[in-house]
């Protein structure tokens, strides 16, 4: 393909592309799958790869991120994002509207409402259509550059193509993690041993600032746009800004409305009262703005906010009752999380009996004691928190918790590991919950799929001592099943089934069923490319398995530790014995040399006498491997004609050798030589 073709394609596909991102996000339609979706992201960021001349600033790739930042610059907000003043009460929005009232004198004048979203406020410049920066709120005055990060958000457009859009304009909204998305991650994290985020807004807030914006991409974050600024505006209310954004294609909620009056406003309040727990996303309140530009101007500013707005807050949904007792639960990784056992308490229309405490860290910041009246939250994601004491009712007699040092299931010593805020229970293999935790893992749809058996039938098998490790299921008998209670055979048939197709399933989903801490489904599939089956793995050292691309001394150690212990290898010979996937299918050995062994390279530009999927075959077939991104650990960088110039400068700075197309056809040539 040259150039021209090219440029034809990359257009074609950058078009239909944002053309499903707007059927998805604007019009909330999916017209293609997911996967039909990647494919075609996939092909595009193919061809800019191929061609990096064409790949534009606008261009859907953008979204996929892969930029490191380290440092973000701090810029200076061109119009202040200041801060609105709150209130919890109607009295107070009619204080709110009697000054406006009084400030415009006879001018009639209308509300704007929207609902108040829990996320991070953004700044978004377009110049000449183009998102030229993102900047977060920061102290109002000035905030971090982190234009990179938001450019993965799909949802906001990298250009606006409409006519008559003014030269230079400034969009603001709040980022947010939709609430699937949150829980899928949290889920993900439980599945490595990883702390769960406590909720969606600081994880959103912490997910725009991290250096990798490939991994911000991975996050799924969304934006909400809630006004427009700039010079020589097409409109003269926000209102009219509102559906202007609309009109060019932002993302906005429809769940704002435009008030009469103040008694309408209200009505707008009680509405969304309880129906905004249905959306999308946290929210924790209204905004309400006088909707006329000229009339905002007029009503001006004070020290720290505007005059010609106000935040309607809903009172967190809460309630007072006395702490029984507090105790713990053991999870899956042997993470332990303390329980308070409180005196029922009627909240948000469900009686609620215990809540969550996190960690020992929480315990000592709140100085719970047992006894305490204390104050019970319900959040957006339904587990109730303990958030504050009532030291006025505090018992006389009351004394600080002591936070367990054993194992309340297997008396095990806790430890707490440096840096962490969760103490664990080391007894992996002999602890009970451990136990049936692992075997919960293992079946799950995403490791060995076994759908017939569930979260009752383990607990069952575990109690009757026929099941205490993965490998024990492969072992049950018709019999065995058919005894315990509920089960008929049917039932029995279907689970033996399901048991026995487990045993095709391909070797990297064994491999996370395992349940090695940190190894995720990402992890586990790199780690079963590289060693190819389970032996190589458990004979790989700390240094062999870091050299894997993506692979951290974390992750290393973690494996290291797995497989080091005596009962994992003989579990791992009994799930061989059992039929296991446990190594890659056979391929086709086209290696003609190990010249390059244990060398790493990207490959970046256009090549005169390759095409670039020959030049990666080239490499392999010489023992060496390709990877997709420039690190410390990477050998060489093959640069043909038309590379971007940010992988090169990446490359100089980490010191890896930069080859020519001539530099690795002779590196080949001497290698033939040589053999």
């Amino acid at each position: 393909m040259n150039a021209e073709q090219a440029k034809k394609e990359i257009l074609a596909l950058s078009e239909k592309i944002n053309y499903y991102n707007e059927q998805y996000y604007q019009q909330n339609r999916s017209e293609i799958s997911d996967y039909e979706f990647d494919q075609l992201l996939e092909k595009l960021i193919s061809l800019e790869n191929d061609f990096p001349d064409l790949k534009y600033p606008d261009s859907p790739s953008q979204r996929v991120g892969g930029t490191i930042t380290k440092n973000f610059e701090t810029v200076y907000h061109t119009y202040p994002m200041l801060s609105l003043g709150n209130t919890y009460s109607r009295e107070d929005l009619e204080d709110f509207d009697g000054r406006v009232k009084k400030a415009l004198g006879e001018d009639k004048y209308r509300y704007f409402c929207e609902l108040k979203f829990d996320g991070v406020a953004l700044s978004m410049t377009y110049e000449n259509g183009l998102l030229v920066r993102g900047v977060t709120r920061g102290d109002g005055t000035r905030g971090d550059n982190i234009t990179e990060n938001v450019r993965t958000i799909r949802s906001l457009p990298l250009r606006i193509s409409a006519e008559d859009v003014p030269v230079v304009f400034e969009v603001r909204g709040e980022a947010f993690m939709p609430r699937d998305v949150f829980r899928q991650l949290n889920l993900e994290r439980e599945d490595i041993g990883e702390e769960p985020y406590a909720n969606a807004r600081n994880t959103t807030s912490g997910t725009l600032k991290m250096q990798d914006s490939a991994t911000v991409a991975s996050r799924k974050l969304d934006c909400f746009l809630y006004s427009v600024l700039g010079d020589d505006l097409p409109f003269t209310t926000h209102a009219e800004g509102i559906k202007w954004m609309e009109s060019v294609g932002f993302h906005i909620s429809p769940t704002y409305r435009l008030c009469e009056s103040m008694e309408e406003v209200l009505q707008y309040i009680e509405e969304w009262r309880e129906k905004r727990k249905e959306l999308p996303l946290e929210t924790d309140g209204i905004v309400i703005k006088v909707n006329d530009l000229g009339q905002q101007e007029q009503l001006g500013f004070t020290a720290k906010s505007p005059r010609w707005a106000i935040a309607y807050k809903y009172k967190a949904e809460n309630a007072a009752t006395r702490l029984r007792s507090i105790t713990y639960q053991v999870g899956r990784t042997g993470a332990i999380t303390p329980v308070a056992e409180l005196e029922p308490v009627l909240l948000a229309g469900t009686t609620v009996k215990r809540a969550s405490l996190h960690n020992a860290n929480e315990i000592a910041r709140l100085d719970l004691r047992v006894g305490d009246m204390v104050f019970v939250e319900k959040g957006g994601d339904i587990i109730p928190k303990v958030t504050g004491v009532e030291l006025t009712s505090r018992l006389d007699d009351s004394e600080p918790v002591n936070y367990i040092t054993q194992c309340p299931e297997c008396g095990t010593e806790l430890i707490r590991r440096e840096g962490e805020a969760q103490h664990y229970c080391p007894n992996t293999d002999g602890c009970p919950p451990q136990i049936k935790g692992r075997i919960e893992h293992f079946i799950q749809r995403k490791a060995m799929d076994i759908d017939s058996l569930g979260e009752k039938t383990i607990a069952q098998l575990f109690d009757e001592g026929l099941v205490r490790t993965p490998a024990d299921l492969y072992d049950l008998t018709f019999e065995q099943i058919l005894s315990l209670e509920g089960f008929k055979e049917k039932g029995t048939e279907n689970l033996i089934g399901g048991i026995n197709k487990s045993r095709e399933v391909p070797f990297e989903n064994v491999l996370f069923a395992l349940g090695i801490r940190y190894v995720g489904r990402t992890v586990a599939a790199k780690l079963a490319e590289h060693f190819r089956n389970i032996d190589s793995l458990m004979a790989a050292s700390e240094e062999e398995l870091v050299s894997v691309p993506e692979i951290g001394e974390r992750i290393a150690q973690s494996v290291r530790s797995f497989f080091s212990a005596d009962q994992h290898r003989q579990e791992m010979e009994r799930l061989k014995s059992a039929g296991l996937n446990l190594e890659m299918g056979e391929v086709e050995n086209t290696q003609v040399s190990d010249v390059l062994d244990g060398k790493t390279f990207v490959i970046s530009g256009v090549f005169q006498d390759y095409e670039r999927d020959e030049l990666k075959d080239l490499i392999r077939n010489y023992g060496g491997k390709v990877v997709s991104s420039i690190s410390g650990k990477l050998n060489y960088l093959v640069a043909g004609e038309k590379m971007g110039p940010a992988k090169r400068e990446k490359a100089e700075k980490l010191g890896i050798p930069i080859l020519s197309e001539q530099e690795f056809t002779s590196m080949i040539n001497q290698a033939n030589v040589q053999e």
